[in-house]
């Protein structure tokens, strides 16, 4: 993808959108080269890189830090980054400090949780920055939420979260993730909106997926949540070769001479 508008036209052409959680140079340059539209540089990197228990951690120095390294390993792919934490809660100003900061770093776009902005997306949008939408899940909300649950599982909670999504799409979101939903709820929606969606969480009806890199790649194998699937297990081939390598050193197998210069 090079732009917000092959969104709209893979909706329109029923093409899947693959996005896939990226953080830094080296694995960015790995997603360069392979078949994934997009490229996420979510707060979780508080989480996977940091390792703080929340996305709540996550600063604009930091969103601007990683995204600077993955626009640097994957120059051709669309980066969308998210806004951390309070960043459009204090002010307006501080709100476009943050966006020109994570734009400036190498981001296409930005993305926002929640419905509760609609007048900051509407001036991000106005001022010629694209602008993600994200609603179920919040991870930025998850002390409000009572955890890591499912949302929109009542008829109430599923109406409210249809209403929301209409309400950041009339804003100027060019596309919604929809984390942990139900997925007859992720399909009405999709159905209702105009704009694409990218589910996590939330069945096979979205417009496209997204998953963070580490966690498709087996890198955690205490993090299993039902709507992961591991493409690989790369942390027991990567303890397995931290071994090897440790015995092939103490028993002077390694280096040999074709090893030295």
């Amino acid at each position: 993808m090079k732009s917000i508008l092959e969104f709209s036209q893979k909706k329109k052409k029923s093409e899947k959108i693959t996005m896939v959680t990226c953080y830094d140079y080296s694995f960015a340059k790995i997603i360069a080269e392979s078949n994934i539209d997009t490229i996420l540089v979510g707060d979780s990197v508080a989480q996977v890189f940091h390792g703080y228990s929340n996305t709540l951690h996550a600063t604009t120095e930091m969103m601007a830090l990683h995204t600077a390294a993955v626009a640097k390993g994957a120059p051709q792919k669309f980066i969308v980054a998210d806004m951390p934490f309070l960043s459009t809660r204090k002010s307006l100003e501080f709100a476009m400090n943050s966006v020109q900061q994570i734009m400036t770093a190498g981001a296409h776009a930005l993305k926002i949780e929640g419905a509760n902005e609609l007048d900051i997306i509407r001036h991000i949008v106005d001022s010629g920055v694209p602008v993600m939408g994200h609603l179920g899940l919040t991870p930025q909300s998850i002390h409000q939420l009572g955890g890591p649950k499912i949302q929109g599982k009542t008829e109430s909670q599923a109406e409210k979260l249809i209403q929301d999504a209409l309400k950041i799409q009339a804003a100027g979101c060019f596309a919604v993730v929809l984390e942990c939903i139900p997925s007859e709820l992720a399909q009405k929606v999709t159905e209702q909106l105009s704009i694409a969606t990218i589910g996590i969480g939330a069945g096979p009806a979205t417009n496209g997926q997204v998953l963070v890199i580490n966690d498709l790649l087996g890198m955690n194998p205490t993090f299993n949540p039902k709507f992961l699937k591991k493409y690989l297990d790369s942390y027991t081939s990567t303890l397995n070769a931290l071994n090897q390598y440790t015995s092939e050193v103490q028993n002077l197998i390694f280096p040999t001479k074709e090893n030295g210069y």
